[in-house]
């Protein structure tokens, strides 16, 4: 009985560890249109206190306007999308250029909108006159809806990031464009940048992009610094696909915990120090603000996504996803090995604006130099990049200092395009 109740104890103790661990993981066919369709709830007073979300949960406690949106993409998700359109202040009868927010894997848009006003970016943008989007992603929790299908189906849950920068992406951006009429900043963190890299290479509603922020980008994980991480990405086509068969990838779900279990027995790997050993030794966070983050995430995702990420860091190539054999890739590709994602197609006058740390263990220094490499076209003024030595992963988005040290450079960045 003591063995069985230790093991209760070391569970529940792992999956709090993890949490931290899955909020911070690595968080990320022809071109064509994909216009979202707006979608609005019957009480179209998206003021009104009633609509449950985001706005409820946070924004309007901290005495900001906030509204919800949904837009249906062209395959079918519905998916939840947040505006504060004006700071705590007030606007002045006009509305500022809109910034659209992109959170990373195994988070929501909640992320930008956990640590005080004065520290979180959400706020602070809509505090400096900006008109404030805030995007959750399908599958999380206030984008767990189809026209059609349910989220206990696995139909729903065949998706990778693909169909993010090929559905999701294109249908916010559009939403945004129609409501406001202009061009938006785009801000991603993780695999937000990973979304804006590759959609941006295939030419996807770049043309309504004024300017993109990467924070701790993703796109190479050749050189990720964490053990656990690696283990779960060379473990997850065998382990979750063959043996679990698992379509939704739940961190709290006890098949995931299992899985992770026996990769903490792997030598060299703390699963009682998870954050560091995962996204480096992060300088400035707030304990109160890690605690908010356990309360929240992480959230769920697909398998086929993690397998997806796992796949960068197995082959070391940015491609579509692999479905495990050249037959089934002619099937879907009219060829043998995925297509590349060629990131020297972003448009060289695209102005972008790169945060890395020297500390971050996802979004490796070596990485990023590798993406700057790719990016050596890019017309010079208009790439801005900015290396923060004590920085790691977490502290982009939840650091006490990130105002400071990130989020005032990213203002001024904006500000010489407005």
């Amino acid at each position: 009985m003591a063995f069985f109740n230790n093991m209760a104890l070391f569970q529940t103790k792992f999956m709090s560890r993890f949490a931290l661990f899955a909020t911070f993981l690595i968080m990320v066919h022809q071109p064509y249109q994909a216009f979202g369709r707006l979608f609005y709830p019957k009480n179209t007073n998206v003021d009104d206190a009633s609509q449950a979300g985001v706005c409820d949960l946070t924004v309007r406690f901290h005495g900001y306007t906030c509204q919800e949106f949904e837009v249906i993409t062209d395959d079918d998700y519905i998916l939840s999308v947040q505006r504060i359109p004006h700071g705590r202040a007030g606007g002045n009868g006009t509305r500022g250029p809109p910034v659209l927010l992109q959170h990373g894997v195994l988070v929501d848009g909640l992320t930008w909108l956990l640590n005080s006003p004065e520290e979180s970016l959400a706020y602070i943008l809509a505090d400096n006159g900006y008109d404030v989007w805030v995007s959750n992603i399908r599958g999380t929790r206030f984008s767990r809806r189809h026209v059609t299908l349910s989220p206990n189906s696995r139909a729903y849950w065949n998706w990778s990031w693909d169909d993010l920068i090929t559905h999701d992406l294109p249908s916010i951006i559009n939403l945004i464009f129609k409501q406001t009429g202009q061009k938006i900043h785009y801000v991603g963190h993780s695999l937000g940048t990973l979304m804006a890299l590759t959609s941006f290479s295939e030419g996807l509603e770049v043309d309504k992009v004024k300017s993109a922020v990467l924070l701790s980008p993703v796109a190479y994980l050749s050189h990720m610094g964490t053990i656990i991480g690696d283990l779960l990405a060379r473990s997850f086509v065998g382990e979750l696909i063959t043996s679990l068969g698992l379509a939704e990838f739940n961190p709290n779900s006890p098949l995931v915990a299992n899985l992770l279990k026996t990769l903490c027995d792997k030598p060299g790997v703390d699963c009682y120090n998870l954050l560091p050993v995962i996204t480096g030794k992060n300088c400035c966070l707030n304990a109160s603000t890690v605690d908010l983050v356990l309360k929240n995430e992480p959230q769920p995702t697909s398998t086929k996504n993690m397998v997806h990420l796992a796949q960068i860091v197995r082959y070391g190539r940015l491609r579509k996803y692999d479905y495990g054999g050249r037959f089934k890739n002619l099937e879907h590709y009219g060829e043998y090995i995925p297509p590349a994602y060629d990131l020297s197609k972003i448009p060289h006058d695209l102005p972008m604006f790169l945060s890395y740390g020297g500390q971050d263990a996802l979004s490796d220094v070596k990485d990023v130099e590798t993406l700057l490499g790719l990016l050596k076209g890019h017309d010079a003024d208009k790439l801005q990049v900015q290396y923060v030595k004590d920085y790691a992963h977490a502290d982009f988005i939840i650091g006490v200092t990130a105002k400071d040290v990130v989020y005032n450079q990213v203002i001024k960045f904006f500000k010489k395009l407005d």
